[in-house]
C-alpha cells in the first residue's frame, strides 16, 4: 500500500513539473522543442516498455490487449522522435506530410483492437446489434459535433490535395472511433486487472482529448512543440506506463471495494441507459450550432444526424422487444418460484430488520403445526427457545456484519415452538433479503434424536447401559482438570467379578449377561448422584468417587475403603438369573486416589494394579494402591522381556529330583524340573518365571524344550545303564495344544530310542474348563505309546474327582498341601489317609511331593504311600550328581519314629524345592 502511494505521488509530481515547464515555455525555444518532442517520445516509450513487460510476465485473456497497447505507445514514441529529428536535430519545420504522420496514424488502430480484446462480448444476437448501434450513436454524434465545429473547415481547404485532406481528417476520425469504443464497450474487469484496465482507459481518453484539441483549427495553427498541450500527451503516456503496475488489489480492502462497486452499479446502469439519449442530444447540438451560426446545414451533418436518429429508433425498438421478453420471462420465473415455495416441504420465512415475520410459506402448517397466517406478524424471537435465543441473536449479528461476498449464507440450528406446545429442532439456512433475513427452515428433530442416540450408544455399554471406558476416562479427566483438580479425595474403583467365567461356562452366556445387568444395577444404586459407575468390558466395572473436600487423607482413605467394602458385599450377594438358578460371585476391588500432577490414564492404571493385587491376594477383597505396586509391575515387565530371549541364549538348565520307593529306598524315577539362571546370576523356579509372562507362544516353546531335553538326557542315561523313568509336568491345556501333536511325542521317543515305560507325563489339570472327552482321547493315545500318566497336584482343590474317575491314570501325585502338615495335624492325616486309600483301591501308584523331613516319610509310609520326593532324600540335581545318585541306587530310609498326635511348630516347605549349591 505504501509503495503504491509513493508511485502515485511520484507520477503526480513528474506530470506537474512537466506541466509547469510547458506553461513557462521551458526557458528557451530549443529546450521547449526537446521536451515537447523527445520528452513525449520518452514518455510514450516508457509506456510501451511497461505494457510489454507486464504482458510478458502475466498470462491470461488480457495479455494480447497489453501487447497492443505497447505497440500503440511505440508508434506514438516513434512519431514524436521523428518530429524531434526535424525540429531539434535538423532545425527545420516538420513537413506537412512525413513519416511522423504514418506513426501517429498507427497509434489508434492497435489501441482500438486492444479495447476490443478487453471488452465483454454480448451473448445474444440482439446484444451484438445493440452494441453496434450504441457505438454508432456515440461515434455519429461526436462526428456531427466535430464536423460542425472543426472538421468541415478542415475538409474544405482550398487547393489542398485530396490525400492531404484525407490525412487531416484521419486523426480526428480515428480519435472519434477510439472514444466511441471507450464509451460504448463494457470491459472485463477481473479482481486481478480491474484497476489496471480502468487506468489504461483513462490514459487513452486523455490522449484522445489532446488529439481532439490539436485537431481544432485555432489550436493547430498556433501549435508549437513544448506548449501546454504536450503536458496532456505526456501525462497520458506516463499514466499508461503506470497502469499495469501501480494499482493492486489488497485483501483488507476487498470488502470495501466490493461495497463501492455495489453502490456504483446503479449509477453506472443509469449512465448506460441514458447513453443513447445523450448521443442524440450531442447530435442535435451539432445541427443547432450550424443554425445559430447562420451557416448552411452541411449534408454530412444531415446525413449523420438522420442515421443517428434511425439508429436510436431501431435501438429503442429492440429494447422494447427485449423488455417484453424479459417481462414474460420474469412472470414465468415468478410463477415457477411460487410453485416451488408452495410445494416445498421446507418452511420459507422472511423477517423484517425488526424481527417481525413478513412472509411464511404454507409448509408451516405441516412442519410447525401452525398456519402461515398465524405466524405472519409474529416476532421471531418469541418462537425460539429461551436457551437458544442468545446464540441465534449472536450468529445473526455476526452474519450481518460479515461481507455478503465472503459469507452469502449462514446456518442456524435452534429449538422452535410448535403449535402442539412442544419444541422442534429446526435447522435454517439464512440469506440476506432487502435489509431483512430470508429463512429456509426444516424440521430436524428426528435427526437430532438419532444423533443423540448414536452419541449415547458410542459412550455407553450396550448390555448394562452404564458409561463405557471412553466416557468413564473422559469423566475422570474432567474430574482431575476441573474445579476438583486440587481435591485429593477423588478416587477410582476398579472392580472384577471373581467366578463370573464359571457362571458363563456352567449356565451359558445368557445367564452371564443377566448377572452382569444385575451387578450393574447394584453398582449404579450404590454410588452417589454425582459419581460415575461404568462397565469397562467383560466382568470389569469401575466407579469414580468424587472428593468431598476432605484434607485428612487417612480419614478419606478409610471412608472410601468403607464404601468399596460395602460395594464388595453388595456385589457378592446371590443373583437370581433368568434360568431360575441362584449364583454367587465375589468382587475384587482396587482403589486409587488422585494425586497432584497425576493424569487420568495414570490414575486408572493405579486402580487396575490395585485390583490385580486384590485378586492375587485371595480375591473377594479391597486393596488400596501403593507405589510399590508399580515398581513390582516394572520388575515383572523387565523379567518378562529378559525371559523372551533366555531360551535362545542358553540360560535354561534341566535338573532332576529323585523319586524314592518308600519300601526299599531305591530310586524308581526322576522328576525333570527346568531352572532359569539369568545373565545376572539369579536363579528362578518355574513358579517364578512363568508367573511374569503372558506369552503363550513362549510358554509352549519352553514346554517343548523341557520335553525334548528330558527325553534326550533320559536316553543318554539309559544308554549307560541308568533306566530310571523320567517324569515331565505338562498342563492339560498344553497337552491339548496343536503345537504338541501326537506324532511329535512318538517321533521323539523313536528318535532317541527311549524304552517303553521310560516317560511319565504328570498331568497338571489346573484348568477346570478343559474338555475331559478330548483329554481322555489324548491320554489313551499316549498310553499306547508306552507313556505312563500321573495325575499331579491331587488334593490342591483344582483336580476334580470326576477327572480321576474318567481319565486313564497310572500314578497319583499328592499335592504338597496334603504333606506339609501331615505330622502335626490329625485332621490332615485323616484326609491324606483317605486319599491314599482311594488310590490304593483304584490300583494306582502314589507319589508324595514336598517330603522334606524323616517324620513325613514315616507318616506317609504308615498310611500306605508308595513313593515320595523331597529334601528328605535329595533336592533337584544336575546331571553329574544325578548319575552319582543313580549309581548308588538307593537312599536310606528313616527308622521307626513315634509320630506325636499333639500340635507342634509347622515344618515350612517352599512352593518349589530349593536347589542346593552346586
Amino acid at each position: 500500500m505504501t509503495g503504491g502511494l509513493v508511485a502515485q505521488v511520484t507520477l503526480g509530481l513528474v506530470c506537474a513539473a512537466y506541466t509547469t515547464g510547458a506553461a513557462l515555455g521551458w526557458g528557451s525555444r530549443r529546450l521547449a522543442y526537446i521536451m515537447g518532442d523527445f520528452g513525449l517520445s520518452a514518455a510514450a516509450l516508457a509506456a510501451a516498455v511497461s505494457c510489454f513487460l507486464y504482458a510478458r510476465g502475466h498470462r491470461g485473456g488480457s495479455r494480447p490487449a497489453w501487447l497492443l497497447f505497447a505497440f500503440s505507445s511505440l508508434m506514438a514514441a516513434s512519431g514524436n522522435a521523428v518530429w524531434g529529428w526535424y525540429e531539434v536535430v535538423l532545425g527545420q519545420e516538420v513537413p506537412e506530410s512525413s513519416v511522423a504522420d504514418l506513426f501517429f496514424l498507427l497509434f489508434a488502430p492497435p489501441a482500438i483492437v486492444g479495447l476490443l480484446v478487453l471488452a465483454k462480448k454480448p451473448v445474444t444476437r440482439a446484444g451484438w446489434v445493440c452494441l453496434g448501434l450504441d457505438a454508432w450513436l456515440i461515434g455519429g454524434s461526436l462526428l456531427t459535433l466535430s464536423w460542425s465545429l472543426a472538421l468541415a473547415h478542415t475538409a474544405h481547404f482550398q487547393g489542398e490535395p485530396v490525400w492531404q485532406a484525407a490525412l487531416s481528417l484521419a486523426y480526428p476520425l480515428l480519435d472519434i472511433a477510439l472514444v466511441s469504443m471507450v464509451l460504448a464497450l463494457h470491459f472485463r474487469r477481473s479482481p486481478a486487472n480491474r484497476s489496471a484496465t480502468n487506468t489504461a482507459i483513462a490514459a487513452l481518453a486523455l490522449t484522445v482529448l489532446c488529439d481532439a484539441m490539436f485537431t481544432s483549427p485555432l489550436l493547430r495553427e498556433s501549435y508549437a512543440s513544448g506548449q501546454l498541450l504536450d503536458a496532456g500527451w505526456f501525462a497520458g503516456s506516463l499514466l499508461l506506463a503506470y497502469a499495469p503496475w501501480g494499482v493492486r488489489r489488497h485483501p483488507d480492502g476487498g470488502a470495501a471495494a466490493r461495497g463501492q462497486r455495489l453502490q456504483s452499479r446503479p449509477v453506472a446502469g443509469s449512465l448506460a441507459a441514458l447513453a443513447p439519449y445523450l448521443a442524440a442530444a450531442v447530435c442535435t447540438l451539432g445541427i443547432l450550432y450550424n443554425v445559430v451560426e447562420g451557416r448552411r446545414v452541411d449534408r454530412v451533418v444531415v446525413l449523420t444526424g438522420c442515421t443517428v436518429v434511425l439508429a436510436l429508433v431501431v435501438r429503442q425498438g429492440i429494447m422494447l422487444l427485449d423488455n417484453i421478453a424479459l417481462t414474460q420471462e420474469l412472470a414465468h420465473k415468478e410463477n415457477h418460484f411460487r410453485s416451488l415455495v408452495q410445494g416445498s416441504s421446507d418452511v420459507i420465512m422472511i423477517a423484517a430488520p425488526s424481527g417481525i415475520l413478513r412472509y411464511v410459506s404454507p409448509a408451516a402448517s405441516g412442519v410447525y403445526g401452525r398456519d402461515a397466517e398465524e405466524l405472519i406478524g409474529t416476532e421471531l424471537a418469541a418462537l425460539i427457545h429461551p436457551e437458544d435465543l442468545g446464540g441465534v441473536v449472536h450468529e445473526v449479528r455476526r452474519f450481518l456484519a460479515a461481507s455478503p461476498a465472503e459469507e452469502p449464507t449462514t446456518r442456524i440450528e435452534c429449538r422452535f415452538r410448535s403449535g402442539r406446545g412442544d419444541w422442534l429442532n429446526v435447522e435454517s439456512t439464512v440469506n440476506r433479503h432487502s435489509g431483512g433475513l430470508l429463512f429456509n427452515s426444516r424440521d430436524v428433530t428426528e435427526r437430532v434424536r438419532l444423533q443423540a442416540q448414536l452419541q449415547h450408544n458410542a459412550e455407553h455399554d450396550p448390555l448394562t447401559d452404564l458409561p463405557n471406558r471412553a466416557l468413564f476416562t473422559r469423566r475422570v479427566r474432567q474430574a482431575l482438570g476441573g474445579r476438583r483438580s486440587s481435591d485429593p479425595g477423588t478416587a477410582v474403583l476398579f472392580i472384577d467379578l471373581d467366578g463370573f467365567k464359571a457362571v458363563n461356562d456352567r449356565l451359558g452366556h445368557q445367564a452371564g449377561d443377566d448377572l452382569l445387568v444385575q451387578a450393574a444395577r447394584r453398582l449404579q444404586e450404590s454410588v452417589r448422584a454425582g459419581d460415575t459407575a461404568a462397565r469397562l468390558g467383560g466382568d470389569e466395572f469401575a466407579a469414580l468417587i468424587l472428593g468431598d473436600g476432605t484434607r485428612d487423607r487417612d480419614a478419606r482413605e478409610s471412608q472410601v475403603h468403607e464404601i468399596a467394602d460395602r460395594l464388595r458385599l453388595t456385589l457378592s450377594q446371590p443373583y437370581r438369573v433368568d434360568s431360575g438358578d441362584e449364583v454367587r460371585v465375589a468382587a475384587s476391588i482396587g482403589v486409587a486416589f488422585a494425586e497432584p500432577g497425576l493424569s487420568a490414564g495414570d490414575l486408572l492404571r493405579n486402580a487396575d494394579l490395585a485390583m490385580y493385587r486384590a485378586k492375587a491376594g485371595g480375591k473377594d477383597r479391597v486393596e488400596l494402591y501403593r507405589p510399590h505396586m508399580q515398581a513390582e509391575v516394572v520388575r515383572r515387565s523387565e523379567l518378562a522381556a529378559r525371559l523372551r530371549t533366555a531360551l535362545d541364549d542358553g540360560e535354561f538348565a534341566l535338573l532332576h529330583q529323585p523319586v524314592v520307593d518308600l519300601t526299599t529306598g531305591r530310586v524308581s524315577a526322576v522328576s525333570a524340573q527346568a531352572r532359569w539362571r539369568s545373565s545376572q546370576g539369579i536363579l528362578f523356579t518355574p513358579a517364578e518365571y512363568l508367573r511374569v509372562t503372558d506369552d503363550g507362544a513362549r510358554t509352549a516353546e519352553l514346554g517343548r524344550w523341557l520335553l525334548e531335553e528330558a527325553v534326550e538326557q533320559a536316553a543318554e542315561r539309559a544308554g549307560i545303564g541308568h533306566r530310571a523313568p523320567v517324569s515331565i509336568r505338562l498342563s492339560a491345556s498344553r497337552l491339548l495344544d496343536r503345537s504338541l501333536p501326537l506324532g511329535s511325542v512318538e517321533s521323539l521317543l523313536t528318535r532317541h530310542g527311549l524304552p517303553s515305560g521310560s516317560l511319565i507325563i504328570e498331568l497338571d489339570n489346573s484348568d477346570p474348563g478343559v474338555p475331559l472327552d478330548e483329554l481322555e482321547q489324548r491320554l489313551v493315545t499316549l498310553r499306547r505309546l508306552g507313556v505312563r500318566i500321573a495325575l499331579d497336584g491331587f488334593g490342591s482343590g483344582h483336580v476334580a474327582i470326576n477327572a480321576l474317575r474318567r481319565l486313564p491314570v497310572d500314578i497319583l501325585k499328592l499335592d504338597r498341601s496334603l504333606v506339609e502338615g501331615v505330622v502335626e495335624s490329625a485332621r490332615l492325616r485323616k484326609i491324606t489317609s483317605g486319599v491314599l486309600r482311594i488310590a490304593r483301591d483304584l490300583g494306582l501308584q502314589t507319589v508324595a511331593e514336598g517330603v522334606d523331613v524323616p517324620e513325613q516319610v514315616l507318616a506317609l509310609r504308615a498310611m500306605g504311600c508308595t513313593h515320595a520326593q523331597g529334601m528328605a532324600f535329595a533336592g533337584p540335581l544336575d546331571e553329574y550328581r544325578l548319575r552319582r545318585a543313580l549309581v548308588r541306587g538307593e537312599y536310606p530310609l528313616p527308622g521307626t519314629v513315634t509320630v506325636p498326635v499333639g500340635n507342634r511348630p509347622p515344618i515350612r516347605s517352599n512352593n518349589e524345592t530349593p536347589v542346593p549349591p552346586t
